[in-house]
């Protein structure tokens, strides 16, 4: 299984960006997508996360700026990161809960990271 990110870079502050992220592999059924970043200094935190039945949760610093969305038939989630902050700059990780068999426990998968930098 792999996760692969994509749509990082280098925005200013009060822009957007759109992140994207497909699970790739040997995949029966995925309970839970999402994202968490990592600032340098800092722990990695919850940006937002989706069930396949839609339910979402969000960390508290996003809320009301950040959008997650999921296509199920397509193993993809996406962040929609509007009004951004200098504080937003981190490494963003998505992230899976998910099985790879009919009888399997779910398990959680991460991808590599892309670096979303936030200009002030």
């Amino acid at each position: 299984v792999q996760l692969q990110a994509s749509g990082g870079g280098l925005v200013q502050a009060g822009g957007s960006l759109r992140l994207s992220c497909v699970a790739s592999g040997s995949i029966f059924s995925i309970k839970t997508m999402g994202w968490y970043r990592q600032a340098v200094g800092k722990q990695r935190e919850l940006v937002a996360v989706m069930s396949t039945r839609g339910n979402t949760n969000y960390g508290d610093s996003v809320k009301g700026r950040f959008t997650i969305s999921r296509d199920n038939a397509k193993n993809m989630v996406y962040l929609q990161a509007n009004s951004l902050k200098f504080e937003d700059t981190a490494v963003y990780y998505c992230a899976a809960s998910l099985t790879t068999t009919a009888l399997g426990s779910a398990r959680d998968y991460w991808g590599q990271g892309t670096q979303v930098t936030v200009s002030s």
